[in-house]
């Protein structure tokens, strides 16, 4: 047990309490292992400098460079004194400045053809990239112990550069790590020993002290293929397990009878489904009929016929004999889906009642603000089984629903949905139900291994006959505001070809007027018209009132958005549906799962303000009729910022998984993992879930062949100790969950 406890030390015994505060509130870290697992963000090698020409505003930086010149200057007649010292490094120049008392020491130290290193937040004064008051540290020797030791320490090696921040320079860093290295040599390997020289890999204490003090650039290799084989192999054994212990659980087998309602279904379908689709049916049907529960994630592009897969696999669960629940993230889906899975099944959505099927069964819908008799007719109708089907939101979890006999959870839109969630639902079953999860963002196959590690995945990519052709424009209103008048021209075009539009905007808009008199409005006025940048995002509301003044004048424009009474928002989407309604103005409520065959044109306001996924979601809301579609992604943005280079992206290609993949080199995979992964993100420091496919890959390989040998790892008492580090009690818990 001692091999452990050295990596739970907490460091304030190592360190001291002020550097050990710091790092605990301003980095995560607690302990020796954690420390050690801070890795160095990149190196510097001594003599060659970073290049002070690609310096990046706003942010904390350490560079090193030399001094050009160091002057001082006098201010206030002659009471206030300022240093400013020019830095060089042959691809730009810096200037670094110092005020009152702070300029003695630096004015001393840091005379002309000295180097050094400094840390400090890039800003711009005069038009000149400049650190003011940088902490820095001398690399030059000179009578200064500090500096022979600096130049000892760095002389001839690369110079680790960790992440950073305000309170704690990337040296100071290096420093704590000096302190607890020694550690690194009771650092648990995880790795079987016949896995680790299979592979031949470095060992582990040795890794730590590669990437930490390396000596050669091979040697940073070295070990970053280690660590981040390490980060993918305890992952994957995690989730190996956990689907392991699933395939344990007893479920009830499911399979549809002949003649029965799936088949009534299919005879009165008016297409026939896409080969993706069969493929896919295919495979969920063999999993309900296992005697263990199903666990898929179906994903699919935006209209490619996901929830008519999922009614099929809903139906066949009623045929034998359960009862199916699909948990939507919003009322208005909540209500859509209901509307249209109870227009697909006609009379068979009408069991028990008048002029409906005898092979039929009831559809009900729960959500939270539905009157108290529909409700109790719906609870009633779920808890005596007369209810096949029910649809709803968060309010199906509620302790008071109660089911006949629950067969099959299908989650729309999985991303919505806490894992605690979806748990509290399958925990109304008499034996766990099977477990359909949906989702139209597609994500990345190492990312699908990665997060939803514990589904089995069913991928649908072609699009059903008959869905249209979507074009995409960016319009820059801010360089060419003309292109901005033809957009509204071409919305009143489709309205007049009988069509309609969608407006989608960032920001409802009533928010100023809580704010006792707007004066955050005003304030925020002046900020916009100092810098457009800052200008708050364009509100539903207004842009409604304006395209009814301006531009879309005499067209029926009407507003959606998530403030709104369930029934209004209903009134409204029933009417925008029907055609009554030819302009649209929503929030990004309309961005999952509205179907209205009819809408050809989508303008999206300030779309640099939406995530590339979020784009493509509503996108796919408009081109599902027969009629092609028009999406325009109005921005302000700068045509050289990344905000356009990523609108751009979304313009030029209509392929989801491509776009996800752009997605996610852009944002890093802390955002994507986030709350789905809220068990084990931590554990991701050297792993890029896009850039090491086959780390991923081949980890996932060996885990499930180690998992499937020795399902507790009773042989393998090294990994189990790790995972219980990397699983600690919540994690754990929420692992256990899933």
């Amino acid at each position: 047990m001692d091999r452990v406890s050295s990596f739970d030390e907490p460091l304030k015994k190592l360190l001291g309490g002020a550097t050990a505060k710091v790092m605990a509130e301003h980095l995560d870290l607690h302990t020796v292992g954690d420390l050690l697992h801070h890795y160095p963000r990149r190196y510097e090698e001594r003599g060659r400098l970073t290049a002070l020409a690609d310096l990046p505003l706003d942010e904390h930086v350490t560079v090193v460079a030399q001094v050009a010149d160091a002057r001082i200057l006098m201010f206030n007649n002659g009471r206030g004194k300022r240093l400013e010292v020019t830095l060089t490094d042959g691809s730009g120049r810096l200037q670094l400045v110092f005020f009152g008392h702070g300029v003695h020491k630096p004015h001393k130290e840091l005379l002309p053809g000295r180097q050094a290193m400094f840390a400090g937040k890039v800003s711009v004064f005069n038009r000149k990239m400049q650190l003011a008051h940088p902490t820095y540290q001398l690399l030059d020797a000179s009578d200064a112990d500090e500096a022979t030791e600096a130049v000892d320490a760095f002389a001839g090696r690369l110079l680790p550069i960790y992440p950073a921040c305000k309170q704690l320079d990337s040296w100071r860093i290096a420093k704590a790590v000096d302190a607890v290295l020694p550690s690194a040599r009771d650092a648990v390997d995880p790795l079987p020993a016949s896995l680790r020289e299979g592979r031949g890999f470095t060992p582990l204490p040795e890794a730590l002290l590669k990437v930490h003090r390396p000596q050669t650039k091979a040697d940073i290799e070295d070990a970053k293929a280690r660590l981040k084989w390490d980060e993918a192999f305890v992952l994957q054994v995690a989730l190996a397990r956990r689907r392991y212990a699933d395939t344990q659980l007893p479920a009830v087998a499911r399979r549809p009878v002949a003649d029965g309602l799936l088949d009534a279904f299919d005879a009165k379908l008016p297409f026939t489904l896409t080969e993706g689709q069969q493929k896919v049916s295919k495979e969920i049907f063999d999993d309900l009929a296992t005697e263990h529960p199903m666990h898929r994630l179906l994903q699919g592009e935006v209209g490619s016929g996901k929830t008519m897969v999922a009614l099929r696999a809903m139906l066949a669960v009623v045929d034998a004999g359960g009862q199916a629940a699909m948990l939507a993230p919003t009322e208005v889906l909540a209500q859509q889906h209901h509307r249209s899975i109870t227009e697909m099944m006609g009379e068979l959505a009408e069991g028990g009642m008048l002029g409906g099927s005898d092979r039929g069964t009831k559809v009900v819908l729960l959500t939270g603000s539905m009157g108290t008799a529909a409700r109790r007719q719906a609870l009633l109708d779920l808890v005596t089984g007369e209810a096949g089907i029910v649809i709803g939101t968060h309010a199906l979890i509620e302790d008071k629903v109660r089911f006949h006999d629950l067969g099959l959870v299908v989650v729309d839109e999985q991303h919505r949905f806490g894992v605690e969630q979806r748990d509290a639902l399958r925990s109304k079953g008499k034996q766990p139900p099977h477990l359909l999860v949906m989702t139209a963002t597609p994500i990345p196959r190492t990312v699908a291994m990665t997060v939803f590690g514990d589904l089995e995945t069913s991928v649908l990519d072609q699009l059903p006959a008959g869905r249209s052709p979507i074009a995409s424009h960016v319009v820059p209103a801010k360089d060419k505001p003309h292109f901005l008048a033809r957009a509204w021209e071409r919305v009143r075009e489709e309205v007049e070809n009988g069509h309609q539009a969608y407006v989608v905007c960032p920001r409802i808009g009533d928010e100023a007027e809580e704010d006792g008199k707007g004066a955050k409005k005003a304030k925020a006025t002046k900020a916009a018209e100092e810098d457009p940048e800052k200008r708050p995002p364009l509100a539903v509301l207004e842009v409604a009132d304006e395209l009814r003044k301006g531009a879309l004048a005499g067209l029926g424009v009407e507003v959606l958005h998530g403030r709104m009474h369930p029934d209004e928002k209903d009134d409204v989407m029933r009417r925008f549906a029907a055609g009554d309604v030819h302009v649209l103005v929503a929030t990004t409520v309309i961005e999952v799962g509205v179907n209205v065959p009819n809408a050809t044109a989508m303008v999206i306001m300030d779309a640099d303000r939406f995530g590339v996924s979020q784009l493509h979601q509503l996108r796919g809301r408009v081109g599902r009729g027969s009629a092609p579609g028009l999406c325009l992604l109005v921005s302000e943005a700068h045509e050289a910022s990344p905000a356009r280079a990523r609108l751009s992206a979304v313009a030029a290609t209509l392929d989801g998984f491509e776009l996800s993949r752009i997605d996610l080199e852009q944002r890093r995979e802390g955002d994507v993992l986030g709350q789905a992964q809220s068990g084990v993100r931590s554990s991701l420091r050297m792993l890029t879930v896009i850039d090491d496919e086959e780390v991923i890959a081949a980890a996932r390989e060996e885990a499930v062949a180690i998992v499937a040998a020795d399902p507790e790892l009773e042989h393998l008492p090294e990994l189990r100790t790790v995972l219980a580090a990397l699983l600690d009690k919540d994690r754990e818990e929420y692992l256990d969950k899933g």
